[in-house]
């Protein structure tokens, strides 16, 4: 834990500052669902910081508790090891830690999770344990054809993360990053074969889960083709409401 008298005065204000504008926000539990290159990655840092939530993103998650070696941490090397997948339950306890950080206090935006309806099932029951539901499910939806144009052009600064995009966000210079003029890179997943393969898994075992929350309400269609900044429009609109 850093020593307060060690942190900046401006940080410390503005950390205070942001504690209390997000204090008379509402509490929000969101799911984002969307197939890859839907713009869930561009939207959720948006929402994160509007709303005061965490971001849970399962895979970072499973990576943060593998090297803090808590107790399921050490369970899900154990599967991962063997090569074996990280059980639901597994995943849903993790989840269930990471909530009961400060910075979840808001609420907070899954990401990645859950990707079945049995998932789902336990995300709830977990919830429910706590006094707790999911208050929104964001879907994000887009037709596959689009994906296809979107993802197979998108490029990356691998230091700083950092994205590009052949058509929507070219660099200056074609392979270039702007700021550093360290050449961009294309990530194996970003490929038309692969894309192929994610989509078919996506629309076979998470477009049940989208169903699964239609039927209890939850769910908000976000038309994820338009523009970032009018999706963005969008999502205030449904969460304000």
């Amino acid at each position: 834990m850093a020593n307060l008298e060690d942190v900046p005065s401006l940080d410390l204000m503005t950390e205070l500052l942001r504690r209390m504008k997000c204090s008379s926000k509402p509490d929000k539990r969101l799911i984002l669902i969307g197939p890859p290159g839907s713009g869930k990655g561009t939207q959720s840092p948006i929402i994160k910081d509007e709303y005061c939530l965490c971001h849970l993103a399962t895979g970072d998650m499973l990576r943060a508790a593998v090297a803090a070696k808590t107790p399921l941490g050490v369970k899900a090397k154990e599967a991962m090891d063997k090569g074996e997948l990280v059980s639901d339950d597994l995943v849903v306890g993790i989840i269930d830690e990471a909530m009961k950080k400060p910075s979840c206090q808001k609420g907070f935006i899954l990401d990645g999770f859950p990707r079945t309806v049995v998932q789902a099932q336990k995300l709830d029951e977990m919830l429910e344990k706590q006094g707790a539901k999911v208050d929104k499910v964001l879907n994000f939806a887009i037709n596959d054809a689009i994906l296809e144009e979107r993802i197979t052009g998108r490029w990356i600064h691998p230091s700083s993360g950092r994205t590009y995009h052949t058509k929507y966000a070219p660099p200056k210079v074609p392979g270039i990053d702007d700021v550093t003029g360290e050449p961009l890179i294309q990530r194996k997943d970003d490929t038309a074969a692969v894309l192929k393969s994610r989509l078919e898994s996506f629309h076979r075992q998470t477009e049940p889960v989208i169903d699964y929350y239609s039927k209890k309400g939850m769910v908000a269609d976000l038309h994820a083709e338009k523009p970032p900044k009018e999706v963005t429009a969008e999502v205030q609109t449904v969460l304000s409401s």
